[in-house]
Parts: C-alpha cells; structure tokens; sequence
C-alpha cells in the first residue's frame, strides 16, 4: 500500500515510537517482577539474572544477520515480524502459571485457620495429633514428586530469549530509517522524540507491576478471603503473570502498521543528491570515502554478504567507533545491573512493597529519565551541536551522573533487628552464623526448624525468625490477625521470668528510614535525569562518524556487544554478588536452597552501589579517550579549510554556526517553530 510521503513518514514515526512504547513494556515489567518470580519459581538472584539475561542472548542470536540484510531488505516489515515474535514470547513466559500448582507460602498451622490448637513452640510430638502430621507430611511428599519432574521458571527463560529475537530489528533498523529520510537537521530530535516516547513504556510497566502486586497470584483460582497473608507481607507473591499477558496484546498491536508502509521514501529536497554530511565527511577517513552501491538497489543475497568481512574490517578500523562502544559497553553494565536489581534494592534497603516501589520508580524515576533524553535532542537541535559537542555532552552527562551516585552510600538503613541473624537473642549485634545463632536457651525446649521463615514482631521492637524460634506458647486468633503470647524470648530482654507477646509479619525498619528513603528517590530522581541527558547526543556522535550505508551495521554491531558483553553477564554477576550479602535463606520443599529471605543491608548497599559505580567511572575514561581523538581529527581539519580561506565545521569550541555547513543543506529551512510544532 503505497501513502504520500507526509503521511507514510507520520504513520511510520508514529509506529515506531508505538513500538517502542510496547517493547518497553515488557521489558521494565519483567524488572518489576523480579523479586515476584524469585518467590513463586522459589530460586536465587543470579538465576533471576540469567532468565533476565536470556532476552539479550535472543538478539545475540538474530542481530548482525537482521541489522546488516535487513538495512538492504523490506525493513518496516521486518519489524512488523518481530513486533509478532515479540508477543509470542511474552505469551510463554506468563504459561507456567497455568500449568503449575497453586502458591503455597510458609505459615505456622495456628494461623492457616485450622480446627486443631497448636502451640507454635512444639515441645513435644503430642501436641499435635499423628493423623495430622501423617497427612501434613504425605501431602509434602506428593508436592515433592510434582516438583522434581519440573522447573517451570525455563518456560520464562525461553519466553524472555524468544522476546529478545523479536525486538532484535526495531532498534537498528528503526533508528537508520529515520536518519536515512528524516531532514539532516532534524534527524537528532526525531530520534530524541522516539527514545521519549518510548519511555512512557516503562512508566506504564512499572504501574502495571505495581497493581499486579497487589493482586494475588493465584487471583481467580482461589477464594481470596482464605488468605492469610497482605500484598505487605514478605511472603506475598502478586498476580506477575497477568502483565505479561496484557504485554502481548500490545505489542501485536503495535506490529500491524508496519506492514502496510513501503520500503523507501523519497528523500527531503536537501538530501536528494548527497550521500553523506559534511561533518560525517569530516571524520571519516580518506579511505572511507570510496564510491559504494546504494542500498536502495536490488542487491543479490550472495553479493550482500561478500562484502560483510570488509565492511567489518571496516568498522573496527575506525577509533571514535571502538573507543564509544568499549565506553557504551562498561555504561550500560552500570546502568544493566542497577535497573535490574533496583527493585529489590528499594525493597530490602528501605523495607517497601513491591508494589510500592514498582509505583515510585514509574511514577518518579522514569519520567526524570524521559526529560532527560529529550533534554538531550533538544539541547543538539536548538543550539546546534557538533559532533564534537555532542561528544563534550555525553561525558558531561556520565561524569555528573555517577558523581551524584557517591552520595548514595549515605542513604542507607540499618539492618533490622533479626533475631539470631542481625542481632543475639539478647540484642547484641555481633553474630556468627545464622545456624548457630537462631537457636538459643530460650527457644531450646522447642521443636523448631532452623529453615522455616515466617517472621512475628515482638513487642520488643525485634523481628524472630519463626513464632517457634521466639519461644511462643499459645496464640489467639487466625491468619494475619494472629496474636502470640507467652514468647520467652520476646521477654528475655526486660526480664527473664516474663513471657512477652508478638505479632505477625516482621518489625518496621527504623525511624530514621522513611526519611532516608526520602532523600534517596531526590537523588534518584536527579542522577537519572543527568545519566540520560547524555543518551541522543551519544547516538548522533555514533551516526555522524560511519560510512552513511553502514550506519545499519554499525548500530547492529554496537548492539550486539553491548547485549553480548553487558546485557548477558551484568545481571547475572550483579545477582551473584547480592546473593554474598544474603543472612537467611528459604528452603524448598523437597530439599535445596531457595530464595533468599533476608539480606544484609549494610553490604548490600556497598555491594550494589559499588559495582555501579566502579563500572560507570571506567566507561568515563574512554568518553575522554572518544573525545581526545575527535579533538585531533578536527585540528588538522580546521587549519586545511582555515588555509583555503574557509571556516571549519567543527573546532574545539562549540558553536551555534558549527554543526551544518554543507552545500545541500539550506540553512534558512530551520525556525524556531519547528519544536513546537512537531
């Protein structure tokens, strides 16, 4: 179907910025259920990283092939397909919920509403009648040999890989699409308005995690008022597989244009007779100037890839090239592994809800991150920014950036007050290991499992492992009303001859957390916007200095090491170090290690502010390495043309004059309207 220039140009910006809404989606609501698929699948963190990371192996796997015949082939369609493969996967990774058994959590038998009084610190198998336990324990067992046959979370990481294969297309050659018939000049803010757009994606991913956490999982399946357990408690796990189903209506949706628009637009006016830029001539090599056939011919598959090695060699011949991708590869470590896990970080730091915390990051984070990379274009566009600049902007951006992320350190909270974990039944703080330290005299008459997690507040202001591990006698009440008494280790602190009383669910963090928590989104909020400030101008510099019909291929290439070299191993590297800070883990219930309960908040912090940091301060130094090189290509440049009595395109000092001066762009086709209209 064949629609006038204007309109096909609308029609395909709007899609894009559609389908980046979408893939945006998905992929921040995979964030927000994180710590939801650690409990219901009942596995670590650095698993959780590898399913995260098992969306990049999918590009791995698809994106030289698509980004380098994809720019020669039909590529409004080859996004529409992938916008289809996209939706397939997120449909696979919401199935195991239909598949596998209803969500049991821990809870001690006196509060699940049972007929039989049990006194949680079992001092003796009488207590509990045998035809009971007998039941309670064959019904374990049969869990047990359900569960061994199958690990339902694989259906989530091939899910999480077929999405990755999908989205594989949008990126490269969406981008190229618009800097191929986009006018020269407004090329760096359509793509700014594209990235912005596609940012209210994780702002609706996130609010879509956070209603979904509130909903319990099996939503539907079970009589919601059996429940004994809140959307506060640390054992809910929400309804995290119904985002996804919501995720993959959208992104068909969002594909169906795509196959309706052409393979080429006729170009701008300005752009008809001229295949590269001034400035892209500037800083391409001599060598890399050489006629080459247009990609808008009909070029033979066989032809396309005789030229791939050279077109390589080509690339990686370039050092402003290589140089940016080995800073973009250590950034987007940095930035991988923080976003990954900083749910959980909010969550175990500062003690919010999932739900909660999926809130403020939608609602608070991410538009500071959309203001800052359309702040990006907009600063390139109004005062016209050289390469050169752009370059000076993007590692601005950087340095400020992780220089706010320093006084993160300070915003932390003390750990909470374990038990046995963080502090000694007599509330000292120093500890050995947990599995020593939850037993002790006043809980040594008891019958109690060192692996349970089903934490009470004392009325002593600190949290115990299990209603039996706090010495508790009697209790009052059902489910999350449930009110214990006679807890001997609740009162071994005041005096040893009275028993204290307890509630369920663990202690509040400390007064001075809220405000801490407080502080710690304020500058949240300010080191996103100026990370992202750096995003468009980073972009423009990475098109500006490569071949104009390698631009597809480069981006393919760029995007390739980054999801090889940072979006695989980040999250799983940055699970693997939060795992070390973990004090208490979950037990499954045929044996093996779980997920973990609670962490130490204090080396948590180090650990995942830390790692943030180091990465991002290295990516630094090969910004200024870009920029040094980009400074020494343009000196001997600008003294050639100063000699010829004409004024070089880029120099040292940015100006507002600087970044076109080329014969086939018209400098009076710019206005100041053009923002506002667009």
């Amino acid at each position: 179907m064949w629609f006038p220039r204007s309109i096909a140009w609308c029609i395909f910006l709007g899609a894009l910025s559609f389908v980046y809404f979408a893939k945006a989606l998905s992929g921040s609501y995979l964030k927000s259920t994180i710590t939801q698929i650690e409990r219901r699948f009942d596995i670590p963190s650095s698993l959780v990283g590898v399913i995260d990371g098992s969306f990049e192996i999918g590009n791995l796997l698809t994106i030289i092939l698509v980004s380098y015949f994809g720019a020669k082939l039909h590529r409004p369609r080859i996004i529409g397909a992938g916008c289809l493969i996209m939706s397939a996967g997120t449909f696979l990774i919401a199935m195991p919920q239909f598949f596998m058994g209803r969500y049991r959590y821990e809870r001690f038998p006196s509060t699940m509403n049972s007929t039989v009084s049990i006194s949680p610190c079992l001092q003796d198998k009488s207590q509990t009648p045998l035809s009971d336990l007998e039941k309670s324990q064959a019904k374990i067992n049969a869990g047990c040999e359900r569960e061994a046959g199958s690990s339902m979370w694989i259906y989530v990481l091939l899910g999480n890989l077929l999405r990755g294969i999908g989205e594989t297309p949008i990126q490269p050659l969406g981008i190229t699409y618009i800097d191929d018939y986009a006018i020269e000049e407004d090329a760096a803010l359509y793509i700014g308005c594209v990235q912005t757009l596609a940012i209210i994606g994780p702002i609706f991913g996130f609010l879509l995690g956070s209603l979904c956490a509130k909903l319990y999982v099996d939503i539907g399946f079970v009589d919601l008022d059996s429940l004994t357990i809140t959307y506060k408690d640390v054992q809910w796990v929400g309804a995290w597989w119904l985002g996804y189903l919501i995720a993959g209506v959208i992104s068909v949706v969002a594909g169906i244009p795509f196959w309706f628009l052409p393979k080429h637009l006729p170009k701008p006016e300005g752009r008809k007779d001229s295949s590269t830029s001034s400035e892209q001539s500037k800083f391409i090599t001599e060598d890399n100037k050489e006629q080459h056939k247009s990609y808008q011919q009909q070029v033979k598959i066989g032809e396309m890839a005789k030229d791939f090695l050279p077109s390589l060699k080509n690339l990686f011949g370039n050092p402003v090239y290589i140089l940016y991708l080995c800073a973009s590869i250590l950034h987007f470590n940095s930035l991988i592994g923080m976003v990954t896990y900083k749910p959980k970080y909010i969550e175990q730091q500062y003690g919010q809800t999932s739900s909660k915390t999926n809130f403020v990051i939608g609602l608070i984070n991410i538009p500071a991150v959309a203001f800052g990379i359309f702040s990006g274009g907009l600063i390139m566009k109004k005062f016209r920014i050289s390469v050169l600049g752009a370059a000076k902007l993007s590692l601005g951006s950087s340095f400020f950036g992780y220089l706010l992320l320093l006084s993160l350190f300070a915003m932390g909270c003390e750990n909470s007050d374990v038990a046995g974990l963080t502090v000694s039944y007599h509330g000292t703080k120093q500890m050995s290991g947990y599995e020593q330290g939850l037993f002790s005299d006043c809980n040594s008459d008891c019958m109690c499992s060192q692996n349970d997690w089903d934490p009470i507040c004392g009325e002593n202001g600190i949290t115990y492992v299990s209603a039996c591990l706090a010495g508790c006698q009697a209790s009052n009440g059902s489910g999350k009303n449930t009110v214990f008494f006679n807890c001997s280790c609740v009162g071994i602190l005041e005096s040893p001859s009275r028993s204290s009383s307890a509630v369920m669910g663990p202690c509040q963090k400390g007064n001075e957390c809220p405000k801490m928590f407080l502080y710690f989104l304020v500058t949240s909020v300010i080191t996103s916007y100026t990370l992202s400030v750096g995003g468009t101008p980073g972009y423009m510099l990475l098109l500006r200095c490569i071949k104009p019909h390698l631009k597809s291929f480069a981006l393919g290439i760029y995007t390739l090491a980054v999801r090889v070299l940072a979006g695989i191993p980040a999250p799983v590297y940055f699970g693997v170090a939060i795992d070390t800070t973990c004090l208490k883990w979950g037990s499954k219930r045929c044996g093996g290690r779980g997920a973990c309960r609670l962490y130490h908040s204090s080396t948590l912090r180090y650990m995942y502010l830390g790692l943030t940091l180091v990465l991002g301060t290295m990516s630094v130094f090969f910004s200024v390495a870009v920029l040094w090189v980009l400074r020494k290509r343009s000196a001997p440049q600008d003294e050639t043309l100063s000699a010829n009595g004409e004024r070089g395109t880029c120099v040292t000092n940015s100006r507002k004059d600087n970044f076109f001066n080329s014969d086939h762009l018209i400098q009076t086709t710019y206005w100041p309207e053009k923002e506002t209209r667009l």
